[in-house]
């Protein structure tokens, strides 16, 4: 479901973005992929970018920049178990998602 929080399914990337953000809509549920964003540890990446574009995303208490500019769709069927959930968060990770868009 949109916001939810899972773990990321990529042995090779597991590491440096440890957890994905589902942002699709739950409307295009039907569709065989989701739209997602990675969650990096804080001090990823080493270059600075706005806040606006990496926001501060809290995870299971602890804190991960959310890399917007990185969204991809994913197979739905490789996110099984749930870890949390951004809703809260929602309007971050929508500016989020309007800055790679937009530029602003």
């Amino acid at each position: 479901m949109q916001y939810d929080v899972y773990p990321n399914p990529s042995p090779r990337m597991k590491d440096i973005y440890p957890f994905v953000v589902d942002v699709q809509s739950d409307l295009l549920g039907g569709l065989p992929t989701r739209l997602v964003m990675p969650l990096s540890v804080p001090q990823l990446p080493a270059t600075k970018v706005p806040g606006k574009l990496c926001p501060t995303i809290s995870v299971l208490g602890k804190k991960f920049a959310l890399m917007s500019f990185q969204a991809a769709p994913l197979d739905k069927k490789l996110l099984k178990k749930k870890s949390d959930s951004a809703k809260a968060q929602a309007s971050e990770i929508i500016a989020a998602l309007d800055a790679v868009v937009s530029g602003v």
